[in-house]
């Protein structure tokens, strides 16, 4: 008798360890166009916050940026799913008046300026089904350049400016109250 309880005891032992490895939680690899998140003020200090921007930071991985983000279409400005941008006050975004909400934000390269675009279809995948009728406002945006950048980033400056920044492109979008 004290030997078939051993041998049962072992059974159910062994099968809660077999069990317990089928429940094991399967997680994905690391993105690689993790996102990133910016905020208007950056300053940790201020709570109040203006602007908010989620998007994926794809990486040239020598390809070419123009095959990326070509001049003229539309892109997501970024990667993965279109950049989301709130703004949780009335503002104006290169002069533009916008009212406070959750936009996709989609830009359209280009050589000498970027048109910047805030469309009211939110939570999209890319720019395949991006429709310019949902569009609330399009303003363009000079390019200018500096040191290259592998990773697609925004970033946002003291006095509200927004910028684009990937390879050596650089993009300027003002965000005033």
């Amino acid at each position: 008798m004290k030997k078939s309880n051993i041998i049962t005891s072992l059974a159910c032992l062994f099968i809660m360890l077999l069990s317990s490895n089928i429940e094991a939680q399967k997680f994905s690899s690391l993105d690689k166009s993790p996102l990133d998140v910016t905020v208007y003020p950056s300053s940790n200090k201020e709570p109040n916050k203006l602007v908010k921007v989620v998007y994926s930071r794809p990486q040239l991985k020598e390809r070419d940026l123009g095959k990326l983000a070509p001049n003229g279409k539309v892109w997501r400005t970024g990667a993965n799913e279109a950049a989301n941008i709130t703004l949780y006050k009335d503002m104006k975004v290169a002069g533009k008046a916008v009212k406070a909400g959750e936009y996709s934000l989609f830009t359209i390269p280009g050589d000498k300026e970027w048109t910047i675009i805030l469309n009211k279809d939110i939570n999209v995948w890319g720019a395949y089904s991006y429709k310019e009728a949902q569009d609330v406002i399009r303003v363009s945006a000079p390019v200018s350049s500096g040191d290259s950048l592998e990773a697609f980033s925004i970033a946002f400056s003291d006095d509200g400016t927004m910028y684009l920044g990937w390879d050596t492109v650089r993009v300027a979008v003002p965000f005033t109250k």
